[in-house]
């Protein structure tokens, strides 16, 4: 069957080129099939500005069916913004908080869940209560530092995952369970949260090691997991939580209130064909190459879906250093029996590329027998024990070379920042939701620094089809402009999926709220008519690139 996809790269004044659809699926290595390759499309159809540029004014955005509103996090003014999807695109209210800060926010049931971390973010962090006016309800203490929270499907508990970041002393770790079955305001103040750890694999170390866990020297592993992101599973009974720098998930036995596993993700190999990097932002363009580099997957965002009666658990694979671990090649000892290649840590070559201090010398002779790299550039698929199913590889960089050759792996808050991140994680994929769609799965994966919305039909969790690229970034604004907030679509954070069902405009929706331009943004999830499909699917070719003129 022949296939179309539509790579938009959104524009108010595209010019339009274009590209075989055998040559872009050869390109990342992905086979035609996909219910929705013959033309998905993301169209942004609102924003939400801030006009604060790189203050953190958008992050993490919830949505409520019943008042048609969305919730966003907006650390800049300390508040949760309060939208109406179909009302003006300025807040119609706001939550005003206290502590250090909101990291996360979800809605169930007309209930508004919000992580707020303490002023000391090592101090025990708070999850307050709202209902969709803005009205506060209750406040349940938590761990240290609660970054991300979400709710159970029947809304019965809120789940979180408090990092424990460390600073002057090193909090645990913890996800907190909050039972709100008996109704916001009557969580009993004695119970609290439920708080688990993970120190009943603190025994496991050596053997999470060699799953291709990352623990710093001398740390329990209770004491150096720091969860960042859960996802539950669709019957409710089970929480997987990325562990981001330690590059470990964890299972929660939710009605137990008990860690019931932890599992390192393994490493990628890129010296394997399929998988390659620029990891170099000194050699003078694009060089996408295998390299004697292992990728060290360390997932932000995650999601979970169900086939076949088994869970799948899907990463978006950004990759995270911990405060003084990071160090580029060229300053290390490489091992000369391993690394022949006497021009290896030349700026153009590994120099630049920032890996992993803390691994890559077992014999502890002082030279470096492997180097590790900061995520995967990727997004993968897991059984929830841990064995990969997939990963999409090179072909984000791909993708991104073929579209994007003036502004290849760009910084995200400055233009003519060409390949300036190719020596650090690359595009730097982090935010991720999942949606369904008439019995299709997609995937939604954004890309931190150069922004942008990937899009894969993961029905199959172990045969994703590509569909399509979207970025609204404009690459001819002026840093001028953009430092003085009038960019848009800078820094992808948060994503939520919204059924088609349950918003006014009648289409599944994809919500994203931006870091850096302190925006969030609607966009609607087009699928060809069946008629139109079928016509694309048997006489047309070639893949639409919309891309922003340059100046």
């Amino acid at each position: 069957m022949s296939l179309r996809n539509s790579l938009l790269a959104g524009s108010l004044a595209p010019r339009r080129a274009t590209i075989s659809a055998a040559a872009v699926l050869s390109l990342v290595g992905l086979s035609a099939g996909a219910a929705y390759a013959d033309g998905l499309k993301l169209e942004r159809v609102k924003v939400f500005p801030t006009g604060v540029f790189d203050g953190s004014a958008a992050e993490i955005v919830g949505f409520d069916p019943a008042s048609q509103r969305l919730f966003v996090t907006n650390s800049n003014a300390n508040t949760v913004d309060i939208f109406d999807l179909i009302g003006p695109s300025t807040p119609i209210a706001t939550i005003p908080l206290s502590g250090g800060g909101p990291n996360s926010v979800a809605v169930k049931n007309g209930i508004v869940a919000v992580a707020v971390e303490a002023n000391v973010k090592t101090d025990p962090g708070t999850v307050a209560f709202f209902d969709t006016a803005g009205m506060a309800l209750q406040s349940v203490t938590v761990g240290a530092l609660p970054d991300m929270l979400t709710f159970t499907p029947d809304g019965a508990k809120v789940l979180v995952a408090n990092e424990g970041e460390p600073d002057a002393v090193n909090p645990l770790g913890t996800v907190s369970i909050i039972d709100i079955s008996g109704g916001v305001g009557l969580v009993d103040p004695a119970l609290g949260a439920t708080s688990i750890n993970f120190s009943a694999f603190n025994g496991n170390k050596a053997a999470l090691v060699a799953q291709g866990a990352n623990f710093a020297p001398g740390m329990n592993v209770d004491e150096d997991v720091e969860p960042e992101y859960i996802a539950v599973s669709a019957d409710g009974t089970k929480a997987f939580v990325s562990n981001q720098e330690t590059n470990t998930i964890g299972v929660i036995d939710i009605n137990a209130g008990l860690a019931i596993d932890l599992f390192g993700l393994g490493l990628k190999d890129y010296t394997q064909p399929g998988n390659a990097l620029d990891p170099s932002d000194r050699d003078g363009g694009i060089a996408i190459a295998q390299h004697p580099v292992f990728g060290v997957y360390q997932p932000d965002s995650i999601a979970t879906y169900e086939v076949g009666g088994t869970n799948y658990i899907v990463t978006a694979n950004e990759g995270d250093a911990r405060e003084g671990e990071d160090v580029r090649v060229k300053d290390l000892t490489l091992d000369p029996t391993v690394f022949t290649d006497p021009n290896i840590q030349d700026d153009d070559r590994l120099g630049r590329l920032e890996v992993i201090s803390t691994m890559g010398d077992p014999d502890m002779d002082g030279d470096y027998d492997a180097l590790y790299t900061y995520g995967g550039r990727s997004f993968s698929i897991f059984d929830e024990t841990g064995n990969l199913v997939f990963d999409s590889g090179d072909a984000f960089e791909q993708i991104l070379a073929s579209l994007y050759p003036e502004d290849f792996n760009s910084n995200n808050d400055e233009n003519g920042s060409f390949d300036s991140r190719s020596d650090a994680k690359g595009p730097e994929p982090e935010a991720l939701t999942i949606g369904h769609i008439d019995g299709q799965t997609l995937a939604f994966i954004g890309l931190e620094r150069m922004g942008g919305i990937m899009v894969y039909d993961i029905t199959d969790p172990f045969a994703p089809n590509f569909l399509a690229y979207q970025n609204d970034r404009d690459f001819s604004q002026s840093n001028a402009d953009i430092s003085a907030g009038l960019g848009l679509a800078l820094a992808p954070e948060g994503f939520l999926f919204v059924d088609a069902t349950d918003n006014a405009l009648g289409k599944p929706l994809l919500l994203v709220a931006n870091e850096v331009s302190g925006s969030t943004e609607v966009y609607t999830v087009n699928v060809p008519e069946p008629a139109l499909a079928g016509m694309l699917a048997a006489g047309l070719a070639g893949v639409v690139v919309l891309r922003r003129r340059k100046a």
